[in-house]
């Protein structure tokens, strides 16, 4: 299965790739080693995650050279200034077992980060080579423009909450304008697309399943990246084929009818996502 691959001037992220959050251990090892002989090339982690040795693990045994896997990992809401953020990108790539990683994130907007020596921190990682490109997670259009509009470090991928029920037409609109790839986490709306009747419909017009319907509606837009988890080889099977799915303009409309406002990941460390 061939996936496209979302090309800027910062990175080259294959647009669809491998969660692995909540797995963790040898459940994670195991899944990781399978999505990589299905052939995904796009592994998603975090520290918070607690599966970095797991997802190296997998890397280690499967065997592929290096640059064949776009490795993207994230820094949690307990660092808040330059140092810490160093150390913890440092101890990632410790677990990981490897030297750089292709993508690396600020999981969360804490209210106590300081922004500017976290992003001063990001120019440093990436200068020195443990990150090939850097960005943001769970940012709100406002903050995600401070960011870009500081200049201190150039933002490759903002990674949010993206699904058929919630649009976040605000930070598609302010990524496409910035050449900033926007990754789609909770694809899958866990899983409440399968009981959506319209999803239903459209994907029984292709002989496709809902899952394999809401992931190529994500890949038809331009820079957008989509990760979905699933432990099952069968599960990542499916998953991977809805690269070969191709929506017309009358299954795009309608899911674009669908109410878009559905948050499921909203956490009291989330910041004000109107903001």
């Amino acid at each position: 299965m061939t996936v496209p691959v979302i090309e800027t001037g910062l990175t080259h992220m294959p647009a669809l790739g491998f969660g692995t959050w909540p797995m963790r251990g040898a459940e994670c090892q195991a899944a990781v080693e399978s999505a990589l002989a299905l052939g995904y090339r796009h592994l998603d982690t975090a520290e918070m995650y607690g599966n970095e040795e797991a997802v190296g693990a997998a890397l280690r045994a499967a065997a592929l050279p290096r640059e064949a896997v776009y490795l993207t990992t994230k820094v949690w809401t307990d660092k808040t200034d330059g140092p810490q953020i160093r150390r913890a990108a440092e101890d990632s790539l410790r677990r990981l077992g490897q030297s750089h990683v292709d993508l690396y994130l600020i999981h969360w907007p804490s209210p106590r980060l300081d922004l500017l020596d976290a992003l001063r921190a990001l120019a440093r990682l990436q200068e020195d080579g443990l990150a090939c490109a850097v960005g943001l997670a769970n940012f709100p259009p406002g903050l995600l423009r401070r960011a870009a509009e500081a200049e201190i470090v150039p933002i490759a991928c903002l990674q949010v909450e993206h699904h058929v029920f919630l649009g976040q037409q605000r930070l598609l609109e302010a990524c496409r304008a910035r050449g900033i790839v926007l990754t789609s986490y909770t694809p899958l709306a866990k899983g409440e697309v399968a009981d959506n009747p319209t999803i239903r419909r459209i994907a029984a017009k292709h002989g496709a399943t809902p899952g394999q319907v809401a992931l190529a509606w994500l890949l038809a837009m331009p820079g957008v990246a989509a990760i979905p988890k699933a432990v099952s080889p069968a599960r990542q099977r499916e998953n991977l084929q809805a690269a070969a799915l191709r929506l017309d303009a009358g299954d795009i409309e309608a899911i674009a009818a669908l109410p878009k406002n559905r948050r499921l990941v909203d956490p009291d460390i989330a910041p004000d996502w109107e903001a």
